[in-house]
């Protein structure tokens, strides 16, 4: 199977645009945070950029996707607007959940951004269902399934990927391996750490992919993407990527060195394609200044936007505990 990417300097400066966007993003987030502005958990995908930009460069509209609670990556490539995601990081009103979701349960309909899943793994059976839909309702739409390699040991990861190949089902499965899951190396929590091997099991293709670099996951994504387009069933990639940040902002990392930080970050995927783009002739300084201030101005207007909001009124608190109604396939409603 090959694929080809259209690599003109536009294209090239549209991946580190996205990357930059989601870095710059998580780095105000991390502002936020600290200044109490934002309450909860809080998840960065901080060096990973390059998997989730790679893969929606692939993608359409019409394709789904299903993240885990490391997910502002994913939702910013796919197309989420800036302004409801910081809203909805503040828990206002104007949040794509308005408010009620922050940052590990993002969720957009319109975008067909289905999570933002706080439970390891619990993302996969949804994506086989959205998947199941869509190869009924919405023929040659895709949904790609981010999930960690903590996932991996998962129960649900081998029931879902056997019944995703016994039905053919449209999902790309990738596989964020980033070698330490919460805080244990992934040599001692699996015996095989090629993860991509483990869709032999269920006769599925797979690919293990250089995580931190945005062009490789883009070709290996293209390559899945028509494999499951032509109706061939999943297919699993495993990226190889690292997060720069701890796990949570309550995460001590006793599990890693600074050196090994230190190390990955050579690789950065926004630093490395910046280094490519000017050795090559893709982008001058002034261009790369031009984006940098695109990134600023965009962040500054999402948090304005999202400092304005409303949190919810506190007599709308039990709404949508409890479903006042039901639709439907054909459009009808039966009331509670």
């Amino acid at each position: 199977m090959t694929s080809k990417i259209h690599l003109d300097r536009a294209h090239l400066h549209h991946l580190w645009h996205q990357m930059l966007r989601i870095r710059r993003f998580e780095a105000k987030c991390v502002e936020l945070y600290q200044a109490q502005k934002i309450r909860g958990f809080l998840h960065l995908y901080d060096g990973e950029e390059a998997v989730a930009v790679g893969v929606a460069a692939a993608l359409e509209p019409r394709d789904a996707i299903v993240a885990t609670y490391r997910e502002h990556g994913q939702a910013l490539a796919h197309g989420v607007p800036m302004r409801p995601l910081m809203a909805e990081m503040l828990g206002k009103v104007e949040g794509c959940c308005r408010g009620r979701g922050g940052s590990m349960h993002l969720f957009s309909c319109e975008h067909r951004f289905y999570g933002g899943n706080a439970i390891v793994g619990g993302g996969l059976p949804l994506a086989a269902g959205i998947a199941m839909a869509d190869q009924r309702l919405r023929p040659g739409a895709v949904t790609a399934c981010f999930f960690g390699e903590g996932a991996v040991g998962e129960g649900v990861f081998h029931e879902t990927m056997n019944l995703a190949q016994l039905w053919r089902l449209p999902v790309l499965f990738v596989c964020e391996n980033n070698l330490y899951a919460m805080g244990v190396p992934l040599a001692q929590s699996d015996a095989e750490t090629d993860i991509w091997r483990k869709a032999a099991a269920y006769r599925m293709p797979a690919e293990q992919v250089d995580g931190m670099d945005p062009v490789q996951m883009e070709a290996a994504a293209h390559r899945a993407v028509a494999h499951i387009r032509q109706g061939e069933g999943p297919f699993l990639l495993e990226a190889r990527t690292y997060r720069f940040r701890a796990h949570s902002m309550f995460d001590t990392q006793a599990y890693r060195s600074r050196d090994e930080i230190d190390d990955w970050r050579q690789i950065d995927p926004i630093e490395r394609l910046r280094r490519w783009m000017l050795d090559n002739h893709q982008i001058t300084d002034e261009q790369l200044q031009a984006i940098e201030a695109e990134v600023a101005a965009e962040i500054d207007d999402a948090v304005a936007f999202a400092e304005a909001g409303n949190l919810e009124p506190l007599d709308e608190l039990e709404r949508f505990v409890l479903m006042d109604s039901v639709v439907q396939e054909q459009g009808t409603e039966v009331r509670s």
